[in-house]
C-alpha cells in the first residue's frame, strides 16, 4: 500500500544556495562559472541578488537569458548551461531528484580526452577536500577555465553550422554516467516517485471520505546547511542535508 505521507521536501527536489565565482573568465567576462550539462535532472535558477545571465547551448543553439533578483529560470537535461558573474550573483538552486544534479548528474564541457572513462573523468574534476582552501580555489578555477575553452569552442561550431562536436560531447556525456544510472533510478523510485505517489494517495483518501490519515499524521521539519563555502561547479555554495 502506497504511504500517503511523504516526509522530504516538496516534491523531492533539492535546494542549494551558490555565490557565483567573481573570477574573471578566459575571454574576459567578470565572472562565471563552470559549463556543464545534466542527463536526467531540469534545474532552476532564483536569483536572490546581484546582475548576470545564463548562456545555454543545445542542438536548437546558443541562448543568454539575463539575471537579476526575482528573476526564475529553468532548463531541462541536456543543456549545457554557464552563469555569467557581472557582479554579486547570488542565486537559489533548485534541483530536481533530491539534489542529484549536485550529486553526480552533471558532466563538464572539458577536452573529449578527459571523457574516456569515468576515472578519467573523476581524476579531471576532483577537487580534494583536504587541501588548504587557496588551493581548492586554484583547481577549481583551473577547471572552469579548462571547460570554458571547450564550451566556447561547440558553441561556435554550432554557430557555424557543425552539430557534430555537441553531438560528440552529448554522446560521451550519456556513455560517462551509464555506469552510475541504477543508483540515480533508486533515488528516483524513494524520491520524486514516492512524492508523486503520496500525492496520489491523499487524492484516493480524500475521494474515499478516509482523508484523516495523512491530516493526522501532519508535521512540520526545518533544516540549515550542512556545509558552507563549498567549492562547486558555478560558484561558493550552501549545501542542505536531506533536500
Amino acid at each position: 500500500m502506497v504511504s500517503p505521507t511523504y516526509d522530504g521536501f516538496p516534491a523531492a527536489v533539492g535546494v542549494s544556495r551558490l555565490t557565483v565565482y567573481d573570477w574573471p573568465t578566459v575571454e574576459g567576462l567578470p565572472g562565471g562559472g563552470t559549463p556543464h550539462l545534466h542527463l536526467t535532472c531540469s534545474e532552476g535558477y532564483v536569483v536572490t541578488a546581484g546582475r548576470g545571465a545564463v548562456q545555454t547551448l543545445t542542438t536548437s543553439g546558443f541562448e543568454e537569458t539575463p539575471l537579476e533578483p526575482g528573476t526564475v529560470a529553468w532548463f531541462t537535461p541536456g543543456t549545457i548551461h554557464r552563469l555569467v558573474n557581472d557582479g554579486g550573483l547570488e542565486i537559489t538552486v533548485v534541483m530536481q531528484n533530491s539534489g542529484l544534479p549536485e550529486a553526480g548528474d552533471a558532466v563538464l564541457t572539458l577536452p573529449q580526452d578527459r571523457l574516456t572513462d569515468p576515472d578519467t573523468y573523476a581524476d579531471a574534476i576532483r577537487i580534494p577536500a583536504d587541501l588548504p582552501e587557496a588551493e581548492q580555489a586554484r583547481i577549481a578555477r583551473a577547471r572552469r577555465d579548462e571547460a570554458t575553452r571547450r564550451f566556447l569552442e561547440l558553441r561556435a561550431a554550432t554557430q557555424n553550422g557543425d552539430p557534430e562536436p555537441l553531438a560528440a560531447f552529448q554522446r560521451a556525456a550519456a556513455e560517462l554516467v551509464r555506469p552510475r544510472l541504477d543508483d540515480w533510478e533508486r533515488r528516483w523510485r524513494d524520491g520524486a516517485h514516492a512524492a508523486a505517489e503520496a500525492t496520489r494517495a491523499q487524492l484516493d483518501a480524500l475521494r474515499g471520505g478516509d482523508g484523516g490519515r495523512h491530516l493526522t499524521a501532519a508535521r512540520v521539519s526545518a533544516t540549515g546547511p550542512a556545509a558552507r563555502g563549498r567549492f562547486g561547479m558555478c560558484g561558493r555554495l550552501a549545501v542542505y542535508p536531506g533536500l
